[in-house]
C-alpha cells in the first residue's frame, strides 16, 4: 500500500481512562477481529495484565479501515502502558509514529499521567487527537474537561471528539480523525533500509522476535541486515504485521510497522532503540533513537529454600528475555545465602516482577528492601554508582554522596492540600508551586528524592486523598545529601541483610525502628543478645535480647547459701565465656518478617 495511505498512530492516557477498551472497539469497527475472537482486553495478553487492569507490554497490530473518501486506508496502533513506571515502553512505541489519541475521562479529568505523556509526545513532535472517554457516565463534566485541555495542556476544545468506548460511540469519528488529521509517514529520500527496533519479545522455538518500524528501504526474507550499535549481523528469516496476532508477509515497505524474526538468540543482542540497516548497502548514520534504559530501583532477591538457587537463575534468565528493562547480576549475602541483585525501572516494576516469578515459575522468594543508585564521589575525585549498601566505602574516604532527585506531579482535591504538603515536607521534598485545575482539584508541583517515594509514598497519597489523588514524576538528576550507611550489628556482627543507606536526621529513628524490630524476631539465647544500630563506629540505638536462664540451684534444697552461690557464680563464669565465643544463628523467618514490615 502507498505511503500516502498509511497513518502510525499510539494511544496515551492516564492508567484506566480507557486505552485498552478503545483499541478493541476500533479492532472490531474495521473488521480486524472476527466476532468469535471478541473479549474484553485482547491487547493484554498477560494474566497480571487483565488481573490489574493495566497494561505492561506495548501491542502492535495493523488494521484495514475504509474511509468516508472511498479510499482504504492502513492503520497501525500501538497500544501503550499507562503506569509512570513503564513510560519507557511509552517513549519508544512513540518514536515509531506521527499521532498519538489523547483520552481523558469525561468524570476524572486530566490526571498527572496524561501531562506527563502529552509532554513525551510533544517532544516526539506527535499530531495529538484529544478524545473525551465515558461520557456516558452519569457523573461525566464534558465542559469542565474541555476546559482543563485548554489550560494545562494547551490543546484546542474544539478539537476534542467526545465519545464511548465501552458504548461503541464515537468509534467513527475516531477512525475519520486518524485518517484526516494524523500525517502519513515521511517519504523515504533513498532506498536505503532504515527501521527502528522499538521492542521485542523472546519466543522458545524461533528466538527473538523483533518489532520495527520501517523509516525507508524494505525489509524482506533471505536479507543480509546488520544492528547499528553493536554491528550485528543476521539473516531475516521471516517478516509480517499484527493482525493482532502474527501474519506472514513478502515484504515491509517504508512506513510499515511490523515484526522480523532472523538468527538471533538472546534479547541482549537486540537493543531497543537501534536501528537495522542492510549489510551489503549501509545506512550513513542511524534513526535518532533514544536513550539506552537505566533501572532507577534495586533490590536483593533470594530463594526462602537455599537449594532453589538454580531454579531461581533460570527462572530469572527467561524473564529477563521477555524485559529489556531487567537486569539482574548474581550476589551473596552471609544471611541470606546466594541470590540477586536486580534493577527495575520503578516499584511497580519490581512488584510485577516478583510475582511473575511467585506465579510463573513457583518461587518462594525474599526480597531485601528496595534502594536506589547513588553517586559517590571520593576523597580522591572518582565518582562511583553505588546500588548496594554493602559496596559504600569507609566514611573516610567519601567526600560526598548525591541522590536521585525527581520531579512530581501530585493531584489533589482542594481539601486535602495542606496533608499533601505536610507529607511531601516529610519526605525532604521542596514545593516548586501549585496550579488549579478546576473547582475541585490543584495540581502541586514539587521535586522529592527518589528513594523517599520508594516504599509508601503512593499509598500515602491515595490514604489521604481517598482515592482520588494520582502521582507521576520524572527524574531530573542528582543532588549532594547529608546521608550515611546504618549498619545493624547482633552480637556485634554486622548483618549485611539489613544496610541501608538513610539521611542522617532520619538514621536514629530508622535505626530505633529496625532494632525493636528485630528484637521481637531473635529467639532468646542462654545469654544477653545486644542488637545495635550504628553509623560507621557510632552507636545510635540498642534493645536487648534478654537471656534464658536455667535453674541451676533446682537441686540445692535447703542446706547452706555458699553451695547455691557458689553454683550460680559458675553460670555466671559459663556465660560471660559463651559470650566471648557464642555465634548468634538468626533463624530465615526473623529475615523475612523483618523485611516484610519495612
Amino acid at each position: 500500500m502507498a505511503i500516502e495511505l498509511t497513518r502510525n498512530f499510539c494511544i496515551i492516557a492516564h492508567i484506566d481512562h480507557g486505552k485498552t477498551t478503545l483499541s478493541d472497539r476500533l479492532l472490531e469497527t474495521t473488521g480486524t477481529i472476527h466476532e468469535r475472537d471478541k473479549q474484553d482486553q485482547l491487547l493484554d495478553s498477560m494474566d497480571l495484565e487483565r488481573e490489574r487492569g493495566i497494561t505492561i507490554k506495548a501491542h502492535p497490530v495493523t488494521m484495514h479501515y475504509r474511509a468516508k473518501d472511498g479510499q482504504t486506508y492502513l492503520l497501525n496502533l500501538l497500544d501503550t502502558p499507562g503506569h509512570v513506571d513503564f513510560a519507557y515502553e511509552v517513549s519508544r512505541s512513540l518514536a515509531a509514529c506521527e499521532g498519538a489519541l489523547l483520552i481523558v475521562d469525561a468524570a476524572q479529568g486530566v490526571e498527572a499521567q496524561t501531562v506527563a505523556n502529552v509532554h513525551l509526545a510533544h517532544k516526539q513532535g506527535l499530531t495529538i487527537v484529544p478524545i473525551i472517554n465515558k461520557i456516558d457516565l452519569p457523573n461525566a463534566d464534558v465542559p469542565s474537561v474541555k476546559r482543563q485541555l485548554e489550560e494545562i495542556l494547551a490543546i484546542p476544545a474544539e478539537e476534542a471528539i467526545e465519545a464511548s468506548a465501552k458504548m461503541g460511540i464515537g468509534i467513527d469519528e475516531i477512525l475519520e480523525a486518524i485518517v484526516h488529521r494524523i500525517p502519513a509517514p515521511e517519504k523515504p529520500k533513498d532506498e536505503t533500509l532504515r527501521a527502528l527496533v522499538f521492542d521485542s519479545v523472546f519466543d522458545v522455538y524461533r528466538g527473538v522476535i523483533g518489532h520495527v518500524r520501517v523509516v525507508s528501504g524494505k525489509m524482506e526474507p533471505d536479507q543480509a541486515i546488520r544492528m547499528m550499535s553493536n554491528d550485528g549481523r543476521y539473516e531475516i528469516k521471516e517478516v509480517g504485521i499484527f493482525t493482532p496476532k502474527m501474519f506472514t508477509q513478502q515484504r515491509l515497505h517504508a512506513g510499515d510497522v511490523g515484526y522480523f524474526i532472523a538468527n538471533i538468540k538472546t534479547i541482549a543482542d537486540m537493543k531497543i532503540g537501534d536501528t537495522i540497516t542492510d549489510q551489503r548497502n549501509p545506512a550513513r548514520e542511524p534513526l535518532p533513537g533514544f536513550q539506552e534504559i537505566h533501572p532507577m530501583v534495586f533490590s536483593g532477591i533470594y530463594p526462602i529454600n537455599t537449594g532453589d538457587f538454580e531454579h531461581l537463575k533460570t527462572a530469572i534468565g527467561k524473564l529477563r528475555l521477555n524485559d529489556s528493562a531487567f537486569i539482574y547480576t548474581p550476589e551473596s549475602s552471609v544471611a541470606l545465602g546466594f541470590g540477586f541483585r536486580c534493577g527495575f525501572l520503578g516499584l511497580l516494576h519490581m512488584e510485577i516482577i516478583q510475582e511473575r516469578l511467585r506465579r510463573e515459575y513457583n518461587m518462594d522468594i525474599i526480597a531485601t528492601s528496595p534502594s536506589v543508585v547513588y553517586e559517590v564521589v571520593t576523597t580522591r575525585g572518582e565518582t562511583l554508582l553505588i546500588d548496594n549498601p554493602a559496596h559504600l566505602p569507609d566514611p573516610s574516604q567519601i567526600k560526598e554522596i548525591r541522590e536521585p532527585i525527581v520531579k512530581a506531579y501530585v493531584l489533589c482535591p482542594n481539601e486535602n492540600i495542606g496533608d499533601l504538603l505536610q507529607l511531601i515536607l516529610e519526605k525532604r521534598g521542596q514545593m516548586d508551586h501549585t496550579e488549579t485545575l478546576d473547582s475541585r482539584r490543584v495540581m502541586l508541583h514539587c521535586e522529592l528524592p527518589l528513594n523517599e517515594i520508594l516504599v509508601d509514598f503512593n499509598d500515602k497519597i491515595k490514604s489521604i486523598t481517598r482515592g482520588y489523588g494520582s502521582m507521576d514524576y520524572e527524574h531530573t538528576g542528582y543532588r549532594a545529601a547529608k546521608l550515611v550507611k546504618l549498619d545493624l550489628l547482633v552480637n556485634g556482627e554486622p548483618v549485611d541483610a539489613f544496610s541501608t543507606i538513610v539521611h542522617k536526621d532520619r538514621a536514629e529513628g530508622r535505626g530505633r525502628q529496625l532494632a525493636s524490630k528485630l528484637k521481637e524476631v531473635i529467639p532468646r539465647q542462654l545469654y544477653q543478645v545486644a542488637i545495635q544500630a550504628a553509623i560507621g563506629g557510632k552507636i545510635i540505638a540498642r534493645e536487648s535480647v534478654s537471656a534464658l536462664r536455667k535453674n541451676v540451684t533446682a537441686k540445692c534444697y535447703g542446706g547452706d547459701i555458699t553451695r547455691k552461690r557458689k553454683l550460680l557464680e559458675k553460670q555466671k563464669e559459663g556465660k560471660k565465656r559463651m559470650k566471648s565465643i557464642g555465634k548468634i544463628n538468626i533463624p530465615q523467618e526473623a529475615f523475612i518478617e523483618v523485611l516484610k514490615a519495612q
